[in-house]
């Protein structure tokens, strides 16, 4: 054997030995992989930190998207409603509505939104279809309920209460505030 071939030898038995996860005789491998089997408390440290400094950060944004989703539900669902009220009151003015399908005083308008849904009779129509203006009430999605704030032709612009002729528009009966400052129950 030549001379220093030994320790060349034993080293490439090492490398060997650690590349295959067996330990040598004196347990080199061994003592360096049971060093290296694990995380530190440091290093667990430092992720933990992170993922609460990036929650932190998502938290907010999350809830201002949920928020903003049930805003933009509120808008179409006010714009329904009040969609089929116009066309409600359209089709009185253009007498597809017999005026005894009115209530005395209603202005043309529905008299409930369940009215709304249910339909009226047509006028000059033997057939007895309705005239149907939603399919449903909609979901109010800030209070979670069908229960919508109502005004008559005869209420104040910014009543609170319904004088009950008839529903000339709706409103949502939540007291919170929108992203843009405004109040939901203005909208």
């Amino acid at each position: 054997m030549k001379p220093g071939s030994h320790s060349l030898q034993s080293f490439r038995a090492s490398l060997a030995a650690a590349r295959d996860g067996r330990s040598d005789r004196r347990g080199w491998t061994h003592r360096w992989t049971a060093a290296r089997s694990g995380y530190t408390f440091v290093e667990l440290l430092v992720v933990v930190t992170i993922l609460i400094i990036l929650a932190s950060a998502v938290l907010p944004l999350a809830q201002v998207t949920s928020q903003r989703q049930r805003e933009a539900e509120l808008r179409r669902n006010l714009r329904e409603v009040r969609t089929a009220i116009d066309k409600f009151k359209d089709a009185v003015d253009m007498g597809q509505i017999p005026t005894t399908e009115l209530e005395p005083q209603n202005e043309g308008y529905p008299s409930d939104l369940e009215t709304l849904v249910e339909g009226v009779a047509r006028t000059n129509d033997a057939t007895g279809t309705k005239l149907k203006f939603l399919r449903r009430v909609p979901i109010d999605p800030m209070t979670n309920s069908t229960e919508w704030g109502l005004r008559s032709f005869q209420d104040k612009p910014d009543s609170t209460s319904w004088g009950g002729q008839n529903v000339f528009d709706v409103y949502t009966k939540s007291d919170g505030t929108a992203l843009d400052g405004t109040k939901y129950r203005d909208w």
